[in-house]
């Protein structure tokens, strides 16, 4: 107790408990850091779901958001037109679609539940693209979202709408970040 308020912390998520209690001191060993603050991280990830048919329905905008918002457990922002394109009827400042940044417990509570629940939904899964960013950094395009069971109680089967994740690490290379994804089980096809 200090100054009188009770404080307490909540447990950490499952994967960021195996990070700080496995992954970390194996990969400190692997990739031969002398520091295990040299260790790379995750530090953000960030779902982003485009809506072509915003131009014409806002629904469709408000529904990507409730589904987002059921996935990520966060609520999500509008994403908006730069600049105007005449032939798509898209004007400067026009809403096209809602993205999440996630970050602490919330972002490990997603990885752990994108690896272990809705990559194995995906019909004929060879596992993910081995292809990094080059600077750690790992995207992930996802065909249709119904793979999260958040997001088929919420939309059910009418629309279905495409996501991109981008997870955000603190390696240093893409051998440095693949080896930290690989690490959390993510999937990757066999090279």
């Amino acid at each position: 107790m200090k100054n009188g308020n009770t404080t307490s912390t909540a447990p950490r998520a499952r994967l960021h408990e195996f990070y700080v209690t496995s992954i970390r001191s194996q990969l400190k060993d692997t990739l031969q850091l002398k520091n295990v603050m040299q260790v790379p991280r995750l530090k953000k990830i960030v779902v982003n779901v485009g809506v072509k048919e915003a131009v014409s329905d806002t629904r469709a905008l408000q529904l990507a958001e409730q589904v987002v918002a059921g996935i990520t457990g966060q609520l999500p922002v509008r994403t908006y037109a730069r600049k105007s394109i005449a032939g798509f009827k898209i004007r400067e400042g026009m809403p096209l679609g809602v993205m999440v940044t996630l970050r602490g417990r919330a972002m490990y509570e997603f990885l752990d539940r994108l690896i272990n629940l809705s990559l194995p939904k995906v019909r004929d899964f060879q596992g993910v693209p081995t292809r990094l960013d080059g600077r750690g950094g790992y995207n992930l395009g996802i065909r249709e979202w119904n793979i999260f069971p958040e997001a088929e109680a919420i939309a059910g089967h009418d629309k279905q709408h495409g996501l991109n994740i981008t997870i955000e690490t603190s390696a240093l290379s893409d051998a440095h970040g693949y080896e930290l994804l690989k690490q959390f089980g993510m999937p990757f096809r066999k090279k």
